[in-house]
C-alpha cells in the first residue's frame, strides 16, 4: 500500500512539473520578442517582482516598469522550488558572471543579462486584449 502511494506521488509531481515546465515555455515565449541585447550589468536597488521561465531563467523586476532576464549557470536545483529569491550586487549594480541569484541553498551566477522592454510589452498586451473585446 505504501509503495501505491509512493508511486501516486510520484505521478503527481511529474504531472505538475510538466505543466510548470509548459507555463514558464508561455511565458518565456512572450518575453523573448522585447528581449534586448544581452548587457553586462543593471542597477539594482531591490527585487519588487520575479518570474521563473525555464530551468534556469528568471525575469526581475528592479523597478516598476522595468525587468530583465535573467540566465544562470547550472545547475540551480531549488530555483523551481522556492517561493523567494535574491539577488546579489555590489554597489547598487548587478554584474553577470560576478553576481548571482540566490535561491535556498543555491547560489547560482548569473551568465547572461538581457533588458526586456516592459513598457512595449504590457503596450501590447492591452492592445491584444481590447483588439479581442471587438
Amino acid at each position: 500500500m505504501k509503495i501505491l502511494f509512493a508511486l501516486l506521488a510520484l505521478l503527481a509531481a511529474t504531472v505538475a512539473s510538466a505543466q510548470t515546465r509548459e507555463k514558464q515555455e508561455r511565458a518565456l515565449n512572450q518575453y523573448l520578442p522585447y528581449a534586448g541585447e544581452p548587457v553586462d550589468r543593471f542597477q539594482f536597488w531591490e527585487l519588487l517582482r520575479w518570474e521563473l521561465v525555464g530551468e534556469y531563467k528568471v525575469v526581475v523586476w528592479p523597478r516598476l516598469n522595468e525587468a530583465y532576464l535573467l540566465t544562470v549557470d547550472g545547475p540551480c536545483n531549488d530555483l523551481e522550488w522556492k517561493d523567494a529569491i535574491s539577488v546579489t550586487s555590489t554597489v547598487h549594480v548587478v554584474s553577470r558572471r560576478f553576481d548571482s541569484v540566490v535561491v535556498g541553498h543555491d547560489k547560482c551566477r548569473i551568465n547572461e543579462i538581457r533588458p526586456i522592454d516592459y513598457k512595449k510589452y504590457l503596450a501590447d498586451r492591452k492592445q491584444a486584449r481590447e483588439a479581442a473585446k471587438s
